[in-house]
């Protein structure tokens, strides 16, 4: 059974820094890319990130703040976020993608329940 568990969501300040962190089980995590997406209520989900490990795809809106890298021997995957800003408060979600679309949320086949980050102005 697959099982992905995001942490490191918060409540912090405008200008601050997060990493989330999300941890998979149940697959052979080396072989699939994995992404982050974002979600607040009454939008559709948000690509934010995605890597394959080389490979590294980022939503416009994060580019040059937002990292992802992953870490295959711990079958972990990270988002480091710097200068965050409330426009960055959402549900934050990680997902294995099955198909390596990366900005497609159809390309994934496993989701975790997210983890929550807010934005203070």
């Amino acid at each position: 059974q697959v099982q992905l568990v995001e942490s490191g969501g918060g409540l912090v300040q405008a200008g601050d820094s997060l990493r989330l962190s999300c941890a998979a089980s149940g697959l052979r995590f080396e072989v699939y890319a994995m992404g982050w997406f974002r979600q607040t209520p009454g939008k559709e989900r948000e690509f934010v990130a995605g890597t394959s490990g080389a490979a590294k795809y980022y939503g416009d809106s994060v580019k040059d703040r937002f990292t992802i890298y992953r870490d295959d021997a711990k079958n972990m995957v990270f988002l480091q976020m710097n200068s965050l800003n409330p426009e960055d408060t959402a549900l934050y979600y990680c997902a294995v993608d099955n198909m390596r679309h990366y900005t497609d949320y159809q390309s994934y086949i496993y989701w975790g329940q997210g983890t929550q980050v807010t934005v203070s102005s």
